[in-house]
């Protein structure tokens, strides 16, 4: 191995899951484009099916570009095995229809990315599973609906789009008490500021998409935790067919070279920001974990140890006209349905992240129509808070 057991976080993102040497003495992990992998023997193809022998038999089960990816995410987690899938949504639903039955009972959080809420309110219902869905920040009432019975345990922390915090540690005690798989979706916070597997979680997964491929290039899901219930995923995902390309697998690789570096810089960046927005008298109020003022700023400081490059604002005022001016105005960001990336991204949770539901469903949610979804990039933070400054001093503001 090149690294010793307590390499740091930096080294794992460049060398994790590289130590074997690759075809033709390549520095870099091949693309494995080829879709069957052929045996001469046929001893030794069986051995392999049937998981005797590592190796690889079809392109839906398993790539050795996607395995190496899988690999580097299991490590920066902690995790025991790792499993991908084609988006971030793939995984997701993997997780939940290979874990939960007919007739059992899901506890989650109203703040749950906007897909898989529709995932709770329609899709599991017609398989028979009913999913609780508790106010994200109440913890009290959380372990009160676990502990009416729960099979399995969904959390997200931070939130999209309002970046809420909840205890992981917590809320997963209350989960294995009551015998439920609890599952963290720690795609906001990344392996470099979170790790929910060290909290007690069984599962956590991540849009790979986000922040782990950080250029905005590649779709990707990736699951680790616990290997018999990561072998379950798999199972389902492999049947389901919703497999990573392997030239995705390469661009996120590529992308989780630069990992640490990026988010720590994504980390600088947004609380600088944070401070500033908070203090300019357009902002009627800032969502970020590092700020004091945060609900769950002493909660974030226990479990993270950075804040992430997530963050939302509301403007004064409930126009949502408003807030197209606003981002009309923008320079340094591009205003797109994504976050995560190398580059600031901005919008309005009704066209990102909660684009399913209605505006009285994101007002129920406690989703303004003028907050601000605001994922910040690596420009120099200078830059970024004149551009926020030049945006918000502007006519209708």
């Amino acid at each position: 191995m090149r690294y010793g057991k307590n390499a740091g976080k930096g080294t794992l993102s460049v060398w994790g899951g590289e130590e074997s040497a690759f075809a033709e003495r390549s520095t870099q992990v091949p693309v494995f484009m080829g879709v069957a992998h052929a045996y001469e023997e046929l001893d030794e193809w069986i051995d392999v099916s049937l998981g005797k022998k590592p190796g690889h038999i079809y392109g839906r089960n398993t790539n050795p570009t996607v395995r190496v990816f899988e690999e580097k995410v299991r490590l920066l987690e902690g995790a025991e095995a790792a499993t991908s899938a084609a988006t971030g949504m793939g995984i997701i639903s993997s997780v939940l229809c290979s874990l939960v039955d007919p007739g059992e009972r899901v506890v989650s959080i109203k703040d749950t990315y906007g897909g898989t809420t529709v995932l709770f309110q329609e899709f599991l219902p017609r398989q028979g599973v009913t999913a609780a869905l508790c106010d994200t920040t109440d913890h009290d009432a959380i372990e009160e609906e676990i502990a009416k019975g729960c099979k399995l345990l969904y959390l997200e922390t931070p939130t999209n789009p309002t970046i809420k915090i909840l205890d992981i540690e917590r809320l997963t005690k209350a989960g294995h008490k009551a015998g439920a798989i609890v599952v963290v979706d720690n795609t906001f916070a990344t392996p470099i500021n979170q790790n929910p597997i060290e909290l007690g979680a069984d599962l956590v997964l991540h849009s790979a998409t986000k922040f782990l491929g950080g250029h905005a290039d590649a779709l990707g899901g990736v699951v680790c935790g616990k290997a018999e219930l990561v072998k379950k995923v798999y199972h389902y995902r492999e049947i389901n067919g919703a497999a990573l390309a392997p030239m995705s697998a390469y661009l996120l690789l590529r992308g989780m070279k630069t990992l640490s570096l990026r988010i720590n810089r994504q980390n600088e960046n947004a609380l600088a920001i944070a401070r500033f927005l908070e203090a300019h008298p357009s902002i009627d109020r800032v969502f970020y974990p590092g700020l004091e003022s945060h609900p769950g700023h002493t909660i974030a400081r226990r479990q993270m140890r950075g804040f992430g490059g997530m963050m939302s604002f509301s403007l004064k005022g409930e126009s949502l006209e408003a807030a197209n001016r606003f981002l009309r105005r923008l320079r340094l960001a591009h205003k797109a349905a994504n976050l995560g990336a190398v580059e600031t991204i901005a919008g309005v949770p009704a066209t990102t992240s909660h684009v399913e539901c209605t505006a009285e469903e994101r007002k129920a949610l406690g989703i303004p129509e003028t907050l601000i979804r605001y994922s910040v990039g690596i420009e120099d933070v200078q830059d970024l808070m004149d551009d926020l400054a030049q945006a918000l001093n502007g006519p209708g503001l």
